[in-house]
């Protein structure tokens, strides 16, 4: 007697439909268009998981950068004297003390201003 796939099949489709629920038109419901798909998006996923963390920290240096031009130094002077100052503060934490503690960067940037070379 010839064995099939039966209920394994089913449950392997049905786990593809799973993740393509959702999607518009034949991307959802398909079965070879839900694999093509399904590969697409996990590569689009994998690399789109690079780029985030990429654009957030510009966006965290665009902030520092604002926050330091409105105090009178520049971004690059900025690094270089928290550097000097052998104060390890990365960019995120840097640009939400900017945002929400103006009074702490202002701390912050003295010391860098303190630690550079003049």
């Amino acid at each position: 007697m010839r064995t099939t796939k039966g209920a394994a099949r089913t449950r392997a489709k049905r786990r593809l439909y799973k993740r393509a629920k959702g999607y518009r038109g034949g991307r959802g419901n398909l079965l070879r268009t839900v694999k093509e798909t399904l590969i697409r998006s996990g590569q689009y996923a994998y690399r789109d998981r690079k780029t985030k963390k990429r654009n957030f920290r510009r966006l965290w240096i665009v902030r520092i950068n604002a926050a330091c031009t409105q105090r009178g130094i520049r971004y690059s002077q900025f690094i270089a004297g928290l550097k000097a100052a052998n104060i390890e503060l990365n960019r995120k934490s840097l640009s939400e003390i900017a945002i929400f503690d103006p009074a702490g960067f202002d701390h912050i940037v003295e010391a860098a201003k303190k630690a550079l070379p003049s």
